[in-house]
């Protein structure tokens, strides 16, 4: 508001200058004429404009909207009343100059307050497709890229690999549907309790029997089979995918192995062993598997490590040695580890499982008559420390999954018996 009192006073000192200075504005004598009646045209000098730069700035704006040089300012009232023409015409120059320095003054302040929210505006996203590195551009999708660049060699190189290893891929997938297919009806056999197939389980240990034979005598001249005893076969030249292989061929021979020894078991007379005792002898069955698949690669790795190439020299054989002993200490650690569940799985099999004792025909009355498993009646029924009665083979395949009772949840063991439905542990032993 200041501002603005004090450009209309510095308009009103020019206008009187503009009053006493005769030569400034001058009327044009050609069109006096026209516009006597109607009011007085002048014209503002280059003189004038020069020395005032707000009155300047002001022409130069009007003389943009208009095709003439000349800035026209018209004033009404009579052509012979001089003091009067005066007055108006100081009185029109001041607010057609005024009207001029304001429009002026606020389209500077318009372009300035755009110049000042142009910042905020949001930067434009860079060119993707440009072929230059971007911020935003993440290593996921550089990685992706590169593999979809890629894509055709891989395959190509992957298609050559097959055709390399053809034989052994398809001994791979051999082992792996057959051991799917063998634990899956050793598992279901188990589950029937006493009327599981006597026919189905010879079945499956013939199968085994012949798979394991059939593979043997396909690569006879490696005597893969040494390895079942702690001893290395004897495959040449020994490199890490030979190893490796022989490994895996070792892991699936083994648990091929312990499931038909699984299979025998199903095939003893329930007369003669009741489902606790068949839990526990596939308990046993399994953690004693397991300990052979650990300690039966040794032999191999062992040897790959140690051997060395004669230019290699002594540092080689060092090397091979350290390598080898880091290996052995490493393998104990491991076998410590699963003593403790095997430990566990012995006592229990000498022992039984503590998980109840034989309940009564009163306990069975007030528990309903009827287990809470299998909603039937009670066959050999056995009550827990809680004293909820259940079916002895119900309550044991109960505790292959869980450690404790059914219905208030109070832990009843410190084990799960999880192997006593027959399964086998598919984990790979490589090492």
């Amino acid at each position: 508001m200041k501002l603005r009192v004090q450009n209309d006073r510095r308009d009103s000192k020019r206008a009187l200058k503009l009053r006493e200075s005769p030569t400034v504005m001058q009327p044009n004598p050609s069109e006096r004429g026209v516009h006597e009646g109607n009011g007085l045209s002048l014209n503002l000098q280059p003189e004038f404009l020069t020395g005032t730069p707000v009155i300047a700035a002001a022409a130069a704006a009007a003389a943009s909207n208009a095709d003439s040089s000349e800035v026209r300012v018209s004033m009404n009232g009579a052509s012979g009343d001089s003091n009067g023409g005066a007055s108006s015409r100081r009185s029109r120059v001041s607010s057609h100059t005024h009207s001029h320095v304001h429009s002026h003054s606020h389209g500077q302040s318009r372009a300035q307050l755009h110049s000042n929210s142009e910042p905020e505006l949001d930067p434009p996203d860079p060119d993707g497709d440009s072929g230059e590195p971007s911020a935003s551009l993440t290593e996921l999708r550089c990685l992706f890229r590169w593999i979809q660049k890629s894509l055709p060699f891989l395959v190509i190189l992957c298609a050559k690999l097959v055709v390399q290893h053809v034989l052994g891929l398809a001994v791979g997938v051999g082992l792996l549907t057959t051991f799917l297919y063998v634990n899956k009806n050793i598992q279901t056999q188990v589950f029937l309790q006493d009327r599981h197939s006597k026919l189905r389980c010879i079945w499956l240990l013939v199968f085994l029997i012949s798979s394991t034979l059939l593979l043997y005598y396909t690569f006879l001249p490696e005597t893969l089979y040494f390895s079942l005893i702690f001893l290395s076969p004897t495959i040449e030249p020994l490199g890490f995918w030979e190893i490796l292989w022989a490994v895996g061929i070792t892991n699936f021979i083994i648990k091929f192995l312990f499931m038909g020894i699984k299979c025998l078991i199903l095939l003893v007379p329930s007369a003669l062993v009741t489902y606790r005792t068949q839990g526990r002898w596939l308990m046993l069955t399994e953690e004693l598997g397991q300990v052979h698949q650990a300690t039966a690669p040794v032999p191999l790795w062992f040897r790959y490590l140690v051997s060395y190439q004669e230019s290699d020299g002594v540092s080689g054989l060092t090397t091979g040695v350290l390598l080898a002993l880091f290996y052995l200490i490493l393998k104990l650690l491991g076998l410590y580890n699963q003593r403790t569940s095997l430990l566990k799985t012995v006592r229990i099999f000498l022992a039984g499982e503590h998980t109840g004792s034989a309940a009564t025909r009163a306990q069975c009355s007030e528990a309903g008559d009827a287990c809470p498993i299998c909603q039937g009646e009670y066959r050999d029924p056995r009550v827990l420390i809680c004293q909820h009665v259940f079916c002895d083979k119900c309550i044991a395949l109960w505790f292959t999954r869980e450690k404790s009772c059914p219905l208030c949840r109070i832990v009843m063991t410190d084990k799960v018996y999880k192997w006593r439905d027959g399964a086998t542990s598919p984990h790979l032993q490589i090492y």
